[in-house]
């Protein structure tokens, strides 16, 4: 008999046997998940502009939602961390929770100026603002305590620029550069990964938002979209 055919009969019964010692006794092979991954958008109008340009670029990849309205009647803007701290855990169980990477911004509604009398949005510089840059970080220390309770990999994304010319209501374009380097600092205290779309889209703003106003056109929303679905995956857990 030729050493061929020797060869030819012996290796199945060689890959059956490596295959049987990689299991160890009395264990059950278990395959690694498969499938797309499970991802939360927190954010502002801002994030509702690309959420759905993101769940498309990940299709197949990631199912993407953003917490609905109480009244179920659509995707929600979560504003402020004053609005997340109390809305946290309700935007967590959407559609079940249970969700493999989140997404997530506050910044433009915290720095927005408030009427002190009537408690709404106002176009006064003179107002207080939403909330202070050392309440901004304290509210977003304990959204962030219980966001990293479910498990899920983290991302922060920095907020985008308000243009100059008074937009409405009053936000000062020198308070979204403090607010993130705040933020920033935070999430390298955590360990928690950034997505820099304030970085990205600043030099474009003139092409991609809407004049006086700290809202994009659709091709700007495409953009933090590419951007987003890209920090996304960069960071979700292997599958």
């Amino acid at each position: 008999m030729s050493i061929e055919t020797i060869l030819c009969r012996a290796l199945p019964c060689i890959a059956l046997l490596l295959s049987a010692c990689a299991t160890p006794p009395g264990s059950t092979k278990v395959d690694p998940p498969s499938g797309p991954i499970r991802v939360l958008i927190i954010g502002d109008s801002i994030s509702s502009g690309y959420t759905r340009p993101v769940a498309k670029r990940l299709k197949g990849r990631a199912v993407v939602v953003r917490p609905r309205k109480p009244d179920g009647t659509g995707g929600e803007n979560c504003e402020g961390t004053t609005k997340g701290v109390r809305e946290i855990d309700r935007w967590l169980a959407t559609d079940g929770g249970g969700f493999d990477v989140i997404h997530f911004n506050f910044g433009l509604h915290d720095i927005k100026r408030m009427n002190p009398e009537s408690g709404g949005s106002s176009p006064n510089p003179d107002h207080p603002r939403q909330a202070t840059l050392e309440v901004y970080i304290t509210q977003l220390e304990r959204i962030i305590d219980r966001m990293q309770e479910t498990g899920a990999v983290l991302v922060f994304a920095t907020t985008t620029p308000v243009p100059e010319g008074g937009v409405r209501p009053h936000r000062d374009p020198a308070d979204v550069v403090a607010y993130n380097a705040a933020a920033v600092d935070l999430m390298e205290q955590r360990g928690i990964a950034v997505n820099d779309l304030y970085t990205f889209v600043l030099p474009r703003l003139e092409a991609l938002q809407r004049p006086v106003n700290v809202h994009f056109i659709r091709a700007g929303s495409e953009a933090l979209a590419e951007q987003v679905a890209e920090a996304i995956m960069r960071n979700a857990p292997a599958r």
